[in-house]
């Protein structure tokens, strides 16, 4: 039986556990494969020309509140 009742916790509050437990472990514990290793190292070489082409947040969601009332 886990430390915690899952059972009776809501959504929100398992992915705010969730959260917790996952800011809570050391960045050099976690493993990543070297295709993943790779794949963080080219979005980071090509941010600053990446972040020209984005909207914003605003932006997208009214446009996506207009599309689908």
């Amino acid at each position: 039986m886990p430390a915690i009742d899952l059972s009776q916790m809501t959504p929100a509050e398992k992915l705010d556990l969730i959260g917790e437990l996952w800011d809570s472990l050391d960045q050099e514990a976690v493993p990543i494969t070297d295709a993943q290793a790779a794949e963080i190292e080219h979005r980071l070489a090509t941010l600053d020309q990446d972040i020209e082409q984005g909207q914003d947040a605003y932006e997208v969601l009214a446009e996506f509140r207009a599309r689908y009332p």
